[in-house]
């Protein structure tokens, strides 16, 4: 009877040890939350489209107020009726729609170009207007030489760009003789500050500035 009793006690050992191997072989699913770690990289995405999802969910339209941005410059701005953005006594006017991202207390600025990409303002007005007067010879730039500065996308395509075009008027004299008021432009790239060109009148070569 004690033979009989252990052989069915080693019978019943032998097929649970044969169950357990083939069950840690197939292991189930887990279940509920646990799904989140059987994704495959594909389903989690890399870490700049997580970085990309995070920054749109941050994006919201541009808001009147005064901000701080990435320099430590305090920005004026105003989104009603247009986008205007003051910075050191110098305003920048704009049709774009603008959208700003906070970041530990710092406001960027961007706005989504023709081509699909998004361009920040890293370059304030007033360094742009400070540009512009240097690579045009003003003295200045205000009212007083109708000097106005707009903020927009200039190119085309994958060339397309965000810039200031300042725009003034200077007195010229055609021939040496002739005063005249010349029109002149230059377009400052608001993510990198260079000049991205320069525009005059047809007649410039003949005056004297």
């Amino acid at each position: 009877m004690k033979k009989i009793f252990l052989f069915v006690f080693v019978f019943l050992m032998a097929v649970s040890l044969i169950l357990g191997a083939q069950g840690d072989n197939n292991p189930t699913e887990p279940q509920g939350g646990d799904n989140s770690l059987n994704l495959t990289q594909g389903e989690q995405g890399t870490g700049s489209e997580t970085q990309s999802n995070v920054e749109a969910q941050n994006r919201v339209r541009v808001r009147s107020g005064n901000y701080t941005n990435s320099n430590g410059e305090q920005m004026q701005i105003q989104s009603e009726n247009g986008f205007k953005l003051k910075v050191g006594g110098v305003e920048a006017k704009s049709s774009l729609e603008i959208n700003q991202e906070e970041e530990q207390g710092v406001i960027k600025l961007k706005t989504e170009l023709s081509n699909g990409k998004y361009a920040e303002i890293k370059f304030m007005p007033n360094t742009a207007s400070e540009t512009a007067i240097e690579r045009l010879q003003l003295q200045n730039c205000n009212s007083e030489n109708n000097c106005s500065i707009e903020l927009k996308e200039v190119g085309k395509g994958e060339e397309a760009k965000l810039a200031y075009e300042v725009e003034a008027k200077k007195d010229a004299k055609v021939l040496g003789m002739f005063k005249a008021k010349m029109k002149v432009k230059a377009q400052v790239d608001a993510e990198t500050g260079e000049v991205i060109k320069t525009q005059k009148r047809w007649w410039a070569f003949l005056a004297s500035e």
